[in-house]
């Protein structure tokens, strides 16, 4: 069992037993594009493919970026603007960004996110305007990939080597904030590839929790 003076964070928890599939980073990517298309479409003052007269420019397709974080490498495509170009958040605020980013991941399958703090994530990346239905859809669609995991279904697959451990977060909980163990149930199928099976919070670590 985890101790609370364990200085190893969830992140390199996680990385030390994920296999192929890795939701946390599929996650990382599908909320890096939604940001991406929120920012320009700030900066063009019009959504994807509307029609407005008081556009600034327009889209010209897409280019790819590689993009290194802790959890691994993700290849983005990145919108191209025809008049001004476009610079993703991740690059103009490098050093802040990816920390922001797998916080809020992480927070998601936690206890989950909510719009206010999916707001404020998108200001701290210096993605200004932001209208409150698409800070609601990229809301929904985070906690919808969370539910779908925990929700997917394990029949089909043989584990014959499970590895269960936990560590405390700091985690909001009832209006404040509480040291929580955050237990990890990582699996090992037939074909020797590593998954996690469950990410679950637990006020404390005992018999009945495990």
């Amino acid at each position: 069992m985890a101790k609370k003076n364990d200085t190893t964070n969830l992140m390199e928890l996680l990385l030390r037993c994920m296999g192929e599939a890795d939701p946390m980073l599929s996650m990382l990517e599908w909320l890096c594009a939604q940001l991406m298309e929120a920012e320009v479409s700030s900066k063009l003052g019009a959504e994807k493919n509307a029609h407005c007269n008081d556009r600034i420019s327009s889209r010209s397709g897409y280019r790819p970026r590689r993009y290194d974080t802790r959890m691994g490498t993700m290849y983005l495509l990145i919108p191209k603007v025809r008049n001004g170009g476009y610079i993703p958040f991740f690059i103009t605020e490098r050093k802040r960004s990816e920390a922001a980013l797998i916080q809020v991941v992480q927070e998601a399958f936690v206890q989950g996110v909510s719009t206010r703090k999916m707001d404020k994530l998108a200001k701290s990346l210096g993605i200004e305007n932001l209208s409150r239905s698409q800070v609601s859809e990229m809301t929904k669609g985070l906690n919808e990939q969370v539910q779908s995991f925990r929700e997917r279904p394990l029949a089909g697959e043989a584990y014959p080597v499970l590895w269960v451990d936990a560590l405390y977060e700091k985690v909001r909980y009832g209006g404040r904030v509480v040291s929580m163990a955050i237990q990890i149930v990582c699996g090992v199928n037939a074909q020797g590839r590593r998954e996690v099976l469950a990410i679950e919070p637990m006020l404390e670590e005992s018999k009945d929790t495990y």
